[in-house]
């Protein structure tokens, strides 16, 4: 590539990518209108209460615990483009079920629950896929520009999809505002679809296509636990994840049933507070070229997420700045440290395991995010919401302290050599027993 090529803006030159960052960020969009019409359906519609609308939330997630790790392994063995073509079009049916039930009197908090466990499980194998797909995709010299860009425009289309679903549920009913979700699974087909690059053939390492479902999981387990960098980084993500969810989960209740505003209105202002994302997507890069990768996360992941504290003091009038200044801090520090981790991660793991890596790593991430969702739940409905938020926010920025007190917290900058690819094999079986295979 010649230097006149390599200053072209990577939408412009890569077609393949510029047709991934699309549906991803369609994607995104519908991911974000869910995220507010879903929790609407219940509050609105059915009436739930705060212990089911907490449920909801965990339902999403729960997935990873039961499916995470053999998601990575079937990602490292298939090939991952299709992986998410099939998670797509799954989604893009379930999604379409929810406003067809609803006008045919059928819509339920149980069909809502069934839908967000089997799109939660769509979302497994497709996250886990689009992460090990994309450094196939691009050379290493793309990568820190490809996460940074997948990242900002993930926090744009999340902007645009939070209002969009509080003027939807607003204007045309929450259910309704499910189909805006549904379509863009369909651009997201259509984008994928089109991409022309083939993946390099998974690697084989002598033992056969056919190894133990259970030892591949086990490798990329052994990876992350024995691996300090990848240690630290999975258990702060455990504990950051509970608590964001934690607060993230009731807050459509609090806002409608504490504070009292409106369906327009929240969407509004959730995507007032999540514009934050786009400027630490747009600064993670310059500032960790500044002051170092594991300074940077610090900052990003300790110092702005203080500002979650001041959520609990939402009120009406001028008092909904208070979540928009907490909500805005929070989501710059949350994404601009996810950029940092995603490329720490693509030039640190061997290509041929990432898919188990990630999805090692991402099962204790994403795993106590349910549990997140379903604390508050509880805490809700024991404590009332304020009080809920005040504990569950007081958690984000205490989250930090695990990469403060780590390695992470004693160093300029992560890694930037590539981790050796040196999973330890499992003791063979004893005579007589089997093993499972896949």
């Amino acid at each position: 590539m010649t230097r006149d090529e390599r200053r072209r803006s990577l939408l412009r030159r890569h077609r393949d990518f510029r047709l991934l960052w699309c549906g991803e960020t369609a994607g995104k969009f519908g991911a974000s209108v869910t995220g507010v019409a879903m929790p609407l359906i219940a509050v609105s519609e059915l009436h739930a209460s705060t212990f089911e609308i907490g449920l909801l939330s965990a339902a999403s997630w729960a997935p990873w615990l039961v499916m995470g790790l053999p998601a990575g392994v079937w990602v490292d063995r298939l090939r991952r483009r299709t992986v998410m073509l099939v998670a797509a079009a799954v989604s893009l049916v379930l999604f379409t079920a929810v406003p067809a039930a609803a006008w045919a009197g059928r819509l339920s908090t149980g069909l809502l629950l069934a839908v967000a466990l089997l799109t939660g499980t769509a979302a497994v194998f497709f996250q886990t896929a689009y992460t090990a797909y994309l450094p196939d995709l691009l050379s290493p010299a793309d990568q820190p520009e490809g996460n940074a860009k997948l990242h900002g425009s993930a926090s744009a289309a999340q902007i645009v999809g939070l209002g969009s679903g509080g003027l939807l549920a607003q204007l045309a009913g929450a259910a309704n505002g499910m189909l805006a979700n549904a379509a863009t699974f369909l651009v997201s087909l259509l984008c994928l679809g089109r991409i022309r690059h083939r993946e390099t053939p998974a690697a084989r390492d002598g033992r056969g296509a056919d190894r133990a479902l259970r030892r591949e999981i086990g490798e990329g387990l052994r990876l992350v636990a024995r691996d300090r960098w990848l240690r630290t980084l999975t258990l702060y993500g455990a504990t950051s994840n509970m608590a964001l969810m934690g607060y993230q989960s009731i807050l459509v209740a609090f806002l409608v049933r504490e504070v009292g505003l409106a369906p327009g209105t929240v969407g509004a202002l959730v995507a007032a507070a999540g514009s934050g994302g786009v400027l630490g997507a747009f600064a993670a890069r310059r500032v960790a070229a500044r002051v170092g990768t594991a300074r940077a996360m610090i900052l990003f992941e300790l110092g702005l997420p203080v500002l979650a504290l001041l959520i609990p003091l939402t009120g009406t009038g001028a008092g909904v700045l208070c979540y928009a200044v907490g909500g805005f801090g929070v989501s710059a520090g949350v994404v601009a440290g996810n950029v940092i981790k995603s490329g720490f991660q693509q030039h640190y793991c061997p290509p041929e395991l990432l898919g188990r890596i990630t999805a090692s790593a991402a099962v204790l991430n994403y795993g106590t995010i349910p549990v997140g969702a379903l604390l508050a739940g509880v805490l809700g409905t024991a404590v009332g919401l304020r009080p809920a938020m005040w504990i569950t926010t007081a958690g984000v920025p205490l989250a930090a302290l695990v990469l403060l007190l780590s390695p992470v917290g004693r160093v300029r900058d992560l890694p930037t050599v590539r981790r050796p690819a040196d999973p330890v094999p499992a003791p063979a079986p004893a005579p007589g027993t089997t093993t499972a295979t896949a």
